[in-house]
């Protein structure tokens, strides 16, 4: 009969954390910087191209891919559902009312993808089109620039119903906020992080009237938001009337620099002229305030925590491999 040999429990511990880790970097590397590097080499130099296109013809464009990235991904994971038509028989993602008429873009996404399938088809996902163009949208506001891990695959299911039970409400306060995160593996502060991108962009003015109602009527008290800055309070009831439902009314996000991606939206929390009651919600909580102040005092720290934010983001659920599909036309399952 052979020896026992006795293994000290930490050695246990370390080969099992050797293991995770290995398993870990697996999986991290089933997306890569450079995918298309031999497939399709000038993959994310023409998706570069036709988002300046789209931006020199309505700047709206930039801000709106960064937002349709957002809401793809906390969808059935980035995998481009949000870009899939809907039919006689489904209505899709697109078409729910938090995305229609609000979402922009889709014609960027839809002029590359013609590009990139005449000249390497079969090979880049939409969905890796829609990670780089809100890249490059983010650098075109002067944002700060970051390297895209591809290799995603294009989902087959798009759902208008999934949509409101996983794109977070403007109305929502700080715990729903952070639960609405978490339950995509991004952290309290990874949100804070994020929601520094209502730096650019504008919303509907039946979005604050009709779903955050802080303007008239917060909270159900028949009256505005008593946070919310009087001077801002007075210039948004102007602009968006009680009641207000037309699509084309529409105000900044951030009114002095609505096309620059730069700390502003901090310093406007701070100045209690958060345009959303979930934006106004960050300084509800000591640990989130103090992040809100540290990004606006540190425009470099933020982009830095903004960059591995994102990219972080646009690996949630992602579909790898062989599995999914590469769309021929970004808006029609093959």
């Amino acid at each position: 009969m052979g020896s026992k040999i006795n293994i000290p429990s930490f050695t246990v511990l370390f080969v099992l954390f050797s293991v995770f880790c290995c398993l870990s970097v697996q999986l991290e590397a089933q997306l890569q910087v450079g995918f298309y590097s031999q497939t399709c080499p000038s993959a994310e130099q023409i998706v570069r191209q036709e988002v300046m296109k789209g931006f020199m013809n309505n700047n709206g464009i930039a801000p709106g891919l960064v937002r349709m990235h957002f809401h793809d991904c906390f969808v059935r994971g980035c995998d481009a559902s949000i870009l899939i038509d809907s039919t006689s028989s489904n209505t899709a993602e697109k078409d729910s009312p938090i995305n229609n008429p609000s979402l922009r873009g889709f014609e960027v996404i839809d002029s590359a993808k013609a590009r990139l399938e005449a000249q390497c088809s079969g090979i880049v996902s939409c969905a890796d089109i829609l990670a780089f163009a809100a890249r490059d949208s983010i650098a075109i506001t002067k944002g700060p620039f970051y390297n895209v891990p591809a290799g995603r695959r294009d989902g087959r299911v798009s759902l208008a119903s999934d949509v409101s039970q996983n794109i977070p409400s403007p109305a929502f306060n700080l715990n729903n906020l952070t639960q609405n995160f978490a339950n995509k593996g991004l952290s309290q502060d990874e949100m804070v992080t994020l929601s520094g991108a209502h730096t650019i962009g504008q919303s509907h003015c039946s979005i604050l009237t009709n779903v955050d109602q802080r303007l008239f009527n917060f909270s159900g008290t028949n009256g505005p938001d008593p946070t919310l800055d009087s001077k801002y309070l007075a210039q948004l009831q102007q602009e968006c009337p009680n009641g207000s439902n037309d699509p084309n009314s529409a105000v900044p996000m951030d009114p002095s620099s609505p096309l620059v991606t730069n700390v502003n939206y901090y310093c406007n929390v701070l100045a209690n002229r958060g345009l959303f009651t979930s934006d106004q919600s960050l300084l509800t909580d000591s640990t989130t305030a103090s992040a809100v102040n540290q990004n606006s005092r540190n425009q470099f720290l933020w982009f830095m925590k903004f960059k591995a934010a994102i990219v972080k983001m646009g690996q949630i659920g992602v579909t790898t491999g062989s599995d999914g599909e590469i769309r021929t036309n970004c808006r029609v399952i093959n």
